[in-house]
């Protein structure tokens, strides 16, 4: 049996893992990536990439990329629509563009682009910086080791099984997850509450289409409840079908019963409202609409991200999304501990800052699931909506590594409109200038710890050189200009105040004083921030 040792074993090599492996070797860790699957995504699922992940790829330099690939495979910035069928009545238009109203949020845009577009780009990336992966190879058995984890490797194709040795692994290993159900990590939730399909298919829809720009397109018939997205030149697309009604005007959430061809067929017609459209079905794919999360993130060495820690119907697109942002907490947190930077207890605050974040964006989805497509489930004890920017841009990440100050509410989201700059806060977009180019504030973020400082806090900048572990500091006003004076409103720090911002770009900690005064609780700040307390 061949044996490979490696810093960061990730199992699943799809939209997560992909993306956890890019984060890592952008931080100088290397890491083995392994897939069951044979190549990158087949099927054009997770369309939507919104504001913050598209931030975090911004950061590892891969949004260029990603904005090209998208613009292959969609017509970008459309709209989000209702109708009872597409060449039918027009119910409802949820967003006029899908960047309406959060354009001065953040740098990045959200996109449409699939996971045929995308995951290529992540790949190429994750190689660039020294990612191995390895395609048709089936993780057998993980365990935990004395000093990491061990896991069995079996190719799908043929040949020897192979172990890996591993000082810590990733698990991104879907919504069915047999890492998470070999370490006995239960869900938490609302459960299975569709039997859908998605149906991909061919025919010419431009006519149904016209000049509309339309992302998504949800379809509330008499017959059927579902969505549609199309692909660039109007000629193919898929349908997911979450409900059906009969003549008799029962409903039925079990779609997966019947997949026929007739039936899909169907379907595609009665939601296109096109009964004679020659439709060319080239797959169907059976899945459950489920609300759940898992019940801890962690099991000593092992982490798990993305579908395998929370699953949630697409209602909002905050799925992928979600486990990216996983990826991304993570990797900083594991190349810190990994370098000596910091101690290994900064680990135990992954479970701790990203449980809530999925709980609150599972319960998001489900509260629209329910009012957009299937009230029957019962509107009792539904969170309330909170708008798609604060779920996207505004959830704050709370534990130990995070200084909250005094008479802090401990509130778990704020809008992203109206923000405070409190710790625990994603730092938020301000248009700069530097040196003659503008770019934004998120701009100075990402690699590793930074303090920002007021226009009369110049000696901040000597107490982030006296610290024992490297802090970069910039000064309003000196090493950036912001022309609308806002920053030091934005952040709440005053002139003479500074922030510290962790490499993940949220808010570690923050004062409204000046260094000879603060400087002891700068220095516990990054301590904490690092678990070395």
């Amino acid at each position: 049996m061949n044996e490979v040792e490696t810093p960061v074993l990730i199992v699943g090599g799809s939209l997560v893992g992909l993306s956890a492996a890019v984060f890592l070797g952008a931080r100088g860790v290397p890491c083995l990536v392994v897939e069951r699957h044979r190549g990158t995504a087949i099927h054009p699922r997770a369309a939507l990439v919104n504001q913050r992940t598209m931030e975090t790829y911004r950061a590892v330099g891969i949004e260029p990329a990603i904005e090209e690939a998208a613009a292959r495979e969609f017509v970008q910035n459309g709209a989000i629509v209702s109708v009872e069928s597409l060449g039918g009545k027009e119910l409802d238009w949820y967003f006029r563009t899908i960047n309406e109203g959060v354009e001065d949020l953040s740098p990045s845009a959200r996109i449409f682009i699939t996971q045929i577009g995308l995951e290529p780009v992540l790949l190429a990336k994750a190689s660039e910086v020294g990612a191995r992966v390895e395609y048709a190879a089936e993780t057998v058995s993980l365990d935990r080791s004395d000093d990491g984890v061990v896991a069995t490797i079996r190719p799908r194709d043929g040949g020897d099984d192979w172990t890996v040795r591993a000082q810590y692994a990733i698990a991104a290993d879907g919504a069915h997850s047999p890492s998470r159900e070999r370490l006995g990590i239960p869900m938490l939730g609302h459960g299975s509450f569709s039997d859908s399909i998605t149906i991909y298919f061919r025919a010419d829809v431009t006519p149904l289409l016209g000049d509309r720009n339309l992302s998504v397109i949800y379809v509330f018939n008499p017959r059927l409840v579902g969505f549609f997205r199309f692909s660039i030149d109007g000629q193919a697309g898929f349908l997911v079908v979450n409900a059906t009604v009969d003549e008799e005007g029962n409903r039925s959430t079990a779609i997966g019963e019947d997949m026929s061809e007739d039936t899909c067929v169907g379907y595609v017609r009665t939601a296109l409202g096109a009964p004679d459209l020659p439709i060319q079905i080239e797959n169907v794919q059976r899945w459950s609409a489920t609300a759940d999360w898992a019940e801890r993130f962690a099991d000593d060495r092992i982490f798990l991200a993305g579908d395998s820690v929370h699953v949630m119907p697409p209602t909002g697109g905050f799925g992928g999304n979600t486990g990216v942002q996983d990826a991304y907490d993570l990797a900083w947190k594991l190349a810190a501990v990994l370098d000596g930077t910091a101690a290994p207890g900064l680990l135990d605050t992954y479970d701790t800052e990203r449980r809530p974040v999925g709980s609150f964006t599972v319960e998001q989805a489900y509260t629209r699931y329910v009012l957009r497509l299937d009230p029957s489930l019962g509107k009792e004890n539904l969170m309330p909506i909170v708008d798609e920017a604060t779920v996207e841009l505004g959830y704050r990440q709370l534990s130990n590594a995070v200084q909250v100050e005094d008479g802090d509410d401990g509130a778990q989201w704020e809008d992203p409109r109206e923000p405070t700059g409190r710790p625990g806060t994603r730092a938020s977009h301000l248009p700069i200038d530097r040196d003659g180019t503008p770019s934004s504030l998120l701009d100075l973020f990402g690699d590793g710890f930074v303090l920002l400082a007021g226009e009369d806090g110049s000696g901040w900048q000597d107490a982030a050189g006296r610290l024992a572990v490297p802090v970069t500091s910039y000064r309003a006003g000196a090493d950036f200009s912001d022309g609308s004076r806002r920053f030091e409103e934005l952040y709440g720090i005053g002139r003479e105040g500074a922030t510290l911002v962790r490499p993940d770009g949220f808010v570690a900690w923050r004062t409204q004083g000046g260094p000879e005064s603060e400087g002891d609780a700068l220095a516990d700040a990054v301590t904490g921030a690092l678990a070395r307390r």
